[in-house]
């Protein structure tokens, strides 16, 4: 797979045949061992072609067969490549394929050179990097069911370079690395890490100077092609280079002298003059902005404010000139907006500098080069290729001239320092902006509520001071929900400016209309697109979601000018619409457009959503965990589309992908919700679909302390999975309907149905799942009673678990392991336990988990004699889980109410109820640390 698909048997290629057979393979090796069905791949594999006959996919696959299972007798059942329910599944052993090896590899690397173990980091990431032998899936290049998985690799691919880099660096062979450093930013400019690694490397080789060059290379490359600035990590250590911070030496550690900059503040005391005007209303919230604006004029003689309209570049350019007292022939203010006619920009700046006869950039140059002035241009997007031309004239003819300008985008500019101008703080400035101008208002009288709703009102205006400012002007005749609720349509609301502004600062929309008429076609229907998009997306969603190849101009030209935003600190780099955005442009697509490329979008949310699926239970389980957060206004807007088409399949797909999601963080009641919606609109779902969607309906109901309908949905699940010959759902189920049904007090011949459940998940090949029956099975013998078999049981899934990486089946079995513990009055041990449990979590998030653990940690501390601590454990998870919609107790029927009881009858009444109330007041993080503490005491 790490190159042109190819299959080897005792070190011999395998002839694999042409390119339609080989992609029925590739398909069925990134479904990892998960049944595809046959007209899933058929619809795959022939893509943009008709699709072919059922015989001739299985023709395919009869060769495929005989390719990999030669000396297979004939008649005999095949082994690998086998028949499941409507479809087929590959049975590999992971590490027999070459990707499965390298994530492991990588992620093994990254750990050890997380460990401060440079030497062995290098080892291990080398032999990762040598299974590669070309492009991810080669042969596939441009084929839509490879892209996911190809992206995924060649970001771990390029994530295990730098990782070893890196360590090559902590080994000291700096010099070695530059080399390699220098191709891979020539390759890869866009990736900020390699960058750094560089930057350190030329300095630790004694280079400084080369160090800054690469740090300037870096910024222009990353300013020039996505229009952005370098994130923080790359800026701070851009700092310590030009202060020869000594944390940056290689150790030992050599001195570094610099010389202290010296800033000369010999400023005349005398006013400038110059014609800008006297402000009108207060500024806030620009302190900290007008100060680096400042600074950057000291150092640049052309600064540009860029960012969205409506996000007050004009009032900090006019804020900042106004402070300004080293221009003797002070700050002009030259007002672009409503100029259209290009050849007439010189006189106009002339015009309003004093020169009336000025007609071109000769006659300018020829007055101001004897001059010493500040010229703020406002307003320059619609002129910019004039607007570019002519202050590099200037500037390049008149030395004692500066230049402040605002737009939309950079200009451009040889020398320019671009400073992008935030919105106010929702919370902060921006609603007490929104008081201010409110007050202003004589009929304006809110009570505490309406103050309350502020911050809620400015965030849903994305914090941009014109929309803050209009929607407090509504304060006339609205109260504050009025003008929250109507935001779903804020264009017909936020109306009415002052009438001495221009008119695209009278209206919202006029503002962002004027933006959205400077753009080129390309990138209006790319703006337009990436509305159905509800957060933050990346360069490669832009591509398959947007539509269009290349996707770079148009996105890097919609940053530049300021209606596309960069999510700072991410990498690789994401991007996001303001809501305000979003909406217009989602306005602005048609209904054909729109309905195409939301189902783009659904289409890369199912391969987001199924590639992770296949890997949560294992090592890559906490990265990909925080992926799916991050992506989860995605999924809930596929969700939300899907249903709207009538594609209750879809979602049911969907929702079987993102159940173990959902289980691990928490978010029962939501899950429930869109699988209630999704069965009823797709009441005739194929078998396999139904039957993934069934386990996550199962799974949830048991978390939402119903297992009777948790026992009677996996038992359907069984059945379905059953039918379509999906082997490893059908052991998922079998596992779980002993467990539900004991805790439901259904009659259930529980031992035998446990051990049914073991052999299944043995023969399902999945050992994560085998881990889990394991788990299941000790928790019954220890509810039976049976405590020596229980141990070992668990023992024995706390080892599978382990050795492929499934930490929540782990914990689970120690959770259960600690619960005997309790059972034998051992709370000791049981909290040894628990800090072990506890050490795996610290690596999640997952909600649920924690809140079990800490339930029952109360009880195992009420028998060591801690009761007051336990009690504040109680009210802390109890309070917590009604937040997110979960209750140990009605979860946990048979242990979880006694774990209570335990904990209220080992103290008075009064006494326990003031200790749970002190428990509410705490966060989840609160009680982990309040629980580390008390075991850290213990140990």
């Amino acid at each position: 797979m790490l190159g042109p698909l190819r299959a080897e048997l005792a070190g011999r290629p395998v002839g694999l045949g042409g390119l339609r057979q080989r992609a029925i393979l590739a398909i069925l090796l990134i479904a990892g061992g998960r049944m595809v069905s046959a007209e899933r791949i058929t619809s795959q594999a022939w893509e943009g072609s008709p699709p072919s006959s059922p015989t001739t996919l299985h023709a395919y696959i009869s060769q495929l067969r005989r390719a990999l299972e030669p000396e297979r007798p004939a008649g005999a059942l095949p082994r690998l490549l086998v028949r499941e329910g409507t479809g087929y599944a590959l049975r590999t052993d992971p590490s027999a394929v070459d990707a499965e090896r390298f994530a492991e590899l990588a992620m093994a690397g990254r750990r050890v050179l997380d460990g401060g173990r440079p030497g062995p980091a290098v080892e291990v990431l080398t032999e990762a990097l040598e299974l590669w032998r070309g492009p991810a899936y080669a042969d596939f290049d441009g084929a839509g069911f490879a892209f996911t998985e190809a992206a995924r690799l060649e970001d771990l691919r390029a994530a295990a370079y730098e990782d070893r880099l890196a360590a090559t660096i902590d080994l000291g062979r700096h010099a070695a690395a530059v080399g390699e450093l220098e191709a891979l930013v020539a390759e890869q400019p866009l990736r900020e890490r390699g960058w750094e690694l560089l930057v350190l490397a030329l300095y630790r080789s004694g280079r400084q100077v080369d160090a800054i060059a690469a740090l300037r290379t870096a910024r222009r490359r990353l300013a020039d092609e996505l229009g952005i600035d370098p994130g923080p990590a790359l800026c701070d250590l851009e700092s310590a280079v030009l202060a020869q911070d000594p944390r940056l030496d290689p150790p030992p550690a050599r001195s570094a002298g610099g010389a202290t900059p010296v800033v000369s503040d010999n400023r005349p005391a005398t006013a400038p003059v110059g014609n800008l005007p006297f402000a009108l209303t207060s500024l806030l919230g620009r302190t900290d902005d007008i100060a680096a604006v400042e600074h950057l004029l000291t150092e640049y003689r052309l600064v540009t404010l860029t960012g969205p309209g409506g996000v007050g570049k004009t009032r900090l350019a006019l804020e900042t000139a106004r402070a300004r007292t080293d221009s003797t022939d002070g700050s002009w203010l030259v007002e672009l907006a409503g100029l259209t006619s290009p050849e007439l920009l010189p006189a106009t700046i002339g015009t309003a500098v004093g020169i009336p006869g000025a007609s071109s950039a000769e006659d300018l140059s020829a007055v101001l080069a004897g001059r010493r002035l500040l010229l703020v241009l406002d307003n320059c997007e619609h002129l910019l290729d004039e607007v570019t031309t002519l202050t590099g004239v200037l500037l390049s003819r008149c030395g004692g001239l500066r230049v402040l300008s605002t737009s939309r985008e950079a200009l451009g500019v040889e020398g320019e320092a671009v400073y992008e101008v935030r919105p106010l703080d929702p919370d902060g400035d921006g609603a007490e902006l929104f008081r201010e101008r409110a007050a202003a208002l004589s009929t304006w009288s809110p009570d505490v509520d309406d103050l309350d709703r502020i911050p809620g009102l400015c965030a849903g205006l994305d914090g941009i001071p014109l929309a803050i400012e209009l929607a407090a002007a509504q304060c006339r005749m609205l109260s504050i929900g009025q003008i929250a609720d109507a935001l779903e349509n804020r264009f017909s609301v936020l109306v009415g400016g002052p009438l001495d502004l221009p008119a695209r600062h009278r209206a919202l929309e006029s503002t962002i209309a004027w933006s959205h008429r400077l753009l080129e076609p390309e990138e209006r229907r790319l703006f337009h697109r990436l509305s159905v998009f509800a957060a933050g997306f990346d360069l490669d969603a832009a591509g398959v979601v947007g539509g269009q190849t290349p996707v770079l101009p148009p996105l890097s030209a919609l940053v530049r000018k300021s209606l596309v935003g960069v999510e700072p600190g991410t990498a690789p780099r994401r991007y996001r619409l303001l809501e305000t955005l979003r909406q217009y442009a989602l306005r602005e697509l048609d209904l054909d457009d729109l309905a195409r490329t939301q189902q783009r979008h659904r289409a890369w949310v199912l391969a987001q959503a199924e590639s992770a699926e296949r890997r949560l239970h294992g090592p890559q389980a906490v990265v990909l965990l925080g992926r799916l957060t991050r992506e989860q206004p995605e999924f809930r807007a596929a969700f939300a589309s899907a249903l709207a088409a009538g594609d209750g399949d879809y979602a049911l797909r969907l929702g079987g992908a993102l159940y173990w999601f959902w289980y691990r963080m928490g978010h029962i009641a939501e899950g429930l919700s869109w699988m209630s919606k999704a069965f009823a609109a797709a009441p005739h779902a194929e078998p396999a679909v139904r039957g993934r969607a069934r386990l996550a309906v199962s799974g949830l109901s048991y978390l939402a302390g119903n297992p009777a309908q948790a026992y009677e949905s996996v038992v359907l699940a069984e059945q379905e999975a059953r039918e379509a010959g999906d082997l490893v759902v059908e052991a998922s189920a079998r596992v779980y309907q002993t467990h539900f049904g004991v805790l439901a007090g259904l009659p259930v011949d529980a031992p035998a149905l446990a051990r049914s459940a073991v052999e299944l998940a043995r023969r399902a090949g999945e050992d994560w799942l085998v881990a889990e029956a394991l788990m299941v099975q000790g928790t019954l013998a220890r509810v039976l009673g049976d405590l020596p078999t229980a141990a070992a049981i668990l023992a024995e899934a706390i080892t599978t678990a382990d050795s492929c990486g499934h930490d929540w089946a782990a914990g689970s079995a120690a959770w259960a392991a600690m619960k005997t513990a309790c059972d034998r009055g051992d709370g000791r041990r049981a909290l040894e336990i628990a800090a072990g449990i506890l050490t795996a979590l610290d690596r999640h998030q997952d909600v649920t988990s924690r809140l079990v653990l800490i339930h029952t940690a109360a009880h195992a501390l009420v028998l060591t004699g801690q009761a007051e601590q336990a009690a504040v454990l109680m009210g802390g998870v109890e309070a917590v889980g009604r937040r997110v919609g979960f209750s140990p107790e009605l979860m946990d029927p048979m242990d979880g109410p006694r774990e209570a009881a335990a904990v209220r009858e080992a103290l008075p009444q009064d006494e326990y109820e003031r200790l749970t109330a002190r428990g509410r007041e705490l966060s989840l993080a609160n009680l982990t640390t309040l629980l580390v503490s008390l075991l850290t005491i213990r140990s």
